[in-house]
């Protein structure tokens, strides 16, 4: 990874560059979490249930750079795509830096300690079961945005 500006997380997304985009993530999990959709109402309800690639104790992704060869479906975020997908948690770094909000003070590079995110009670490590073990997702459904 290069060198990262100063504050870069302040800027407008689409002025990051790609090591920049990567380091804005919190690691929080909780994009890596199967979600369910009523089809009636649209409605999405989160679970705790994680991708099988998801690190359930520390919530990284086991193999980030090679995970659409095995997860075909998940989505590479862009600065587009962070302000369509709905089901973002509001506490997302992405989701923030894309409304013109400033990140958490819980936040990596705002408190400079990695685990702030777990303390705050954000992170889903230690919190999550692996879609290897889960069972039907309708038994595993949670709310996890606190704020």
């Amino acid at each position: 990874m290069g060198a990262l500006r100063d504050k870069f997380w302040e800027l407008p997304l689409d002025q990051l560059d790609r090591a920049e985009w990567e380091a804005l993530c919190d690691g929080c999990g909780q994009c890596c979490l199967h979600k369910l959709e009523d089809e009636d109402t649209g409605k999405i309800e989160g679970t705790n249930v994680a991708c099988k690639l998801l690190d359930t104790a520390t919530a990284r992704c086991k193999d980030y750079r090679n995970r659409k060869a095995y997860v075909p479906d998940c989505l590479r975020l862009t600065p587009k795509l962070v302000t369509e997908v709905r089901w973002l948690p509001a506490s997302c770094a992405y989701k923030l830096r894309a409304a013109g909000k400033p990140l958490k003070d819980w936040h990596y590079l705002i408190s400079g300690d990695r685990e702030a995110v777990k303390q705050a009670g954000i992170s889903v490590a230690g919190r999550v079961v692996s879609e290897n073990d889960a069972g039907p997702l309708e038994h595993h459904l949670t709310e996890w945005d606190a704020e």
